[in-house]
């Protein structure tokens, strides 16, 4: 099992613009993606532009698929403007 961490920092007053699209990119990969086993997105209450995401593939190919959907390259495209700064982790579930 694959683990994706997400941080987004997002720009100013982006986070209700983001939110919507985020939220149905998440709904979206675990309805499409049988790899997708799990797709949280968690915020910051007392920092709104700071967003994390916590995904669990089933393995890195069920995440080379999501990267290569088209649903992943439109979130993209429609949030590349709102978002400032993005890091990804990969972090294997039970340390194996």
């Amino acid at each position: 099992m694959l683990v994706v961490l997400v941080t987004f920092r997002l720009h100013d007053d982006a986070h209700d613009a983001f939110m919507p699209l985020m939220h149905q990119q998440a709904h979206t990969s675990l309805v499409h993606e049988p790899g997708c086993t799990r797709f949280d997105v968690c915020t910051d209450p007392e920092d709104p532009a700071r967003v994390i995401l916590y995904e669990i593939y089933v393995d890195h190919a069920a995440f080379e698929i999501h990267l290569a959907s088209d649903h992943f390259a439109e979130f993209d495209s429609a949030t590349a403007n709102l978002v400032a700064e993005k890091s990804v982790d990969l972090l294997c579930l039970g340390g194996s």
